[in-house]
């Protein structure tokens, strides 16, 4: 089996080489690519490998911009660290994914598919449909917001933000200084529009970005406990269902 690694970080890449190793010592890796511009000359240059292993932001950008400018015929797994919401597009058209940190019995199952399958191609116009959903679901993540202010406006740079929390159907800022500001969005709004790698959905009334956090304890049944900063008005807690996704998003 010929596989493709399409991945910016190094020490992933080399990761993914060793494991993929692992699974079958028979597999020969072609070529490790980090970005787009690179990946588009090879891929035009050499015979379409088995099989591509893709993480989603590379060096100079979106993968998707690849599929754009050269056609990609062999089966495509995608890897990366961001947003659930974008990654339920991949299960459409049975093209996989995996969430980082890469989980070596998770790719063994995706490649086991695959050898089942015995997929050959992928046709152009289903990556194109996947792209698409991935594109509409993964919008640029906002960068700041406009909040008025006294007789005028104010700007909050999203840089500057610690986390949000929702009272009494109020939605605030709590800034990295300890400010806080009320803003007309609620909890599930902001999630959509923020950076998920940036900022992650602790619970239905806190938001946090992985800066606030100072750090995180064991409590009862499974359920993880967060201290902040600046701290928070009330306990946070991560469900025992939701731990294992936050611990993934920390260690991405």
């Amino acid at each position: 089996m010929n596989v493709l690694i399409i991945e910016d970080e190094k020490l992933n890449a080399i990761r993914l080489q060793k494991i993929l190793l692992e699974i079958d010592n028979q597999t020969e890796i072609v070529a490790t690519l980090d970005t787009i511009a690179d990946s588009v000359n090879w891929l035009r240059s050499n015979p379409t490998p088995n099989l591509i292993l893709m993480d989603v932001r590379l060096a100079d950008g979106i993968c998707f911009e690849i599929f754009t400018r050269v056609e990609i015929t062999a089966p495509v797994i995608f890897t990366t660290a961001y947003d659930e919401y974008a990654l339920r597009a991949f299960k459409v058209n049975s093209i996989d994914y995996l969430l980082k940190p890469i989980d070596i019995d998770e790719l063994r199952g995706s490649i086991s598919k695959f050898k089942q399958q015995n997929t050959q191609k992928i046709s152009h116009g289903t990556i194109e449909e996947v792209v698409a959903i991935i594109k509409k679901q993964n919008p640029n993540y906002r960068s700041r917001f406009l909040i008025p202010y006294r007789d005028g406006y104010k700007t909050i740079m999203v840089s500057d933000i610690a986390y949000f929390y929702s009272e009494n159907k109020i939605t605030n800022i709590v800034m990295h200084d300890a400010k806080e500001q009320a803003v007309s969005y609620t909890m599930d709004e902001l999630e959509e529009q923020l950076d998920p790698a940036v900022f992650f959905r602790a619970n239905r009334q806190y938001l946090i970005n992985i800066k606030s956090l100072e750090s995180i304890h064991n409590y009862f049944n499974g359920k993880l406990k967060l201290m902040l900063v600046p701290p928070a008005a009330a306990d946070i807690h991560i469900s025992k269902e939701k731990a294992s996704q936050f611990k993934k998003w920390l260690d991405s």
